[in-house]
């Protein structure tokens, strides 16, 4: 990577929590609402990644905003007894923090519903920033929730990671110049990642501390 890795960056969905079946269920719940028996599982994982404006929003523009309200209500309801935890991600974000690096979050979803995530397994006050849909104009994949997320730590693009589980994450992190980490356990699997070049792809997040220390 050349320049010392100071800095981490988290996407949170999928790679920080286990969200992955609320968020199904949330589509799901949503779809089956305006759209009944049209939608099934294997529809919806590729909705996950993207801000819910630009998912509800290319199917049905003018129901746009019903859609997230009913999407929102499910998800904000079930979030607790859904989400799960990903095995090594809280030791290692201890880990990196006491190591005296840089953490900050960059999601796709509202802040405060990140937070509500981060909480539950006691990661929020680990983070220095959290960028969410609502602090930025342009979402992931452009570079500016990254590039906002660097100014707020003060980081440079040469010695920053963007850690994510979707193309958004690793294309985000390519647009704004900073190295970047696909970790396996997406939804979609390695090979999906593969398909865009992300410098590092890991099976297990402790993995990171050898990356960020350059062994």
């Amino acid at each position: 990577m050349g320049k010392e890795i100071t800095t981490l960056l988290f996407d949170v969905d999928g790679t920080l929590i286990d969200t992955n079946e609320l968020i199904i269920m949330s589509f799901l719940h949503t779809f089956e609402q305006f759209f009944p028996g049209e939608y099934k599982r294997e529809d919806v994982i590729h909705f996950i990644g993207p801000t819910l404006d630009e998912t509800f929003g290319s199917i049905d523009r003018e129901r746009m905003d019903e859609m997230i309200k009913v999407y929102r209500q499910f998800n904000v309801g079930k979030h607790d007894e859904m989400v799960k935890e990903f095995a090594g991600v809280v030791e290692t974000i201890v880990a990196l923090k006491e190591a005296g690096y840089k953490l900050g979050v960059v999601t796709s979803k509202m802040n405060q519903l990140a937070i509500k995530g981060l909480r539950l397994y006691d990661l929020d006050r680990h983070f220095d920033c959290i960028i969410g849909c609502d602090d930025i104009i342009k979402p992931k994949p452009d570079a500016e929730p990254v590039l906002k997320a660097l100014s707020l730590l003060n980081a440079t693009p040469e010695e920053a990671l963007m850690v994510g589980d979707r193309h958004h994450d690793i294309l985000a992190g390519k647009n704004a110049g900073v190295g970047t980490v696909g970790v396996s356990w997406s939804l979609l699997g390695r090979k999906y990642l593969e398909e865009y070049d992300p410098d590092y792809i890991i099976d297990d997040m402790k993995e990171l501390l050898s990356i960020a220390a350059g062994k």
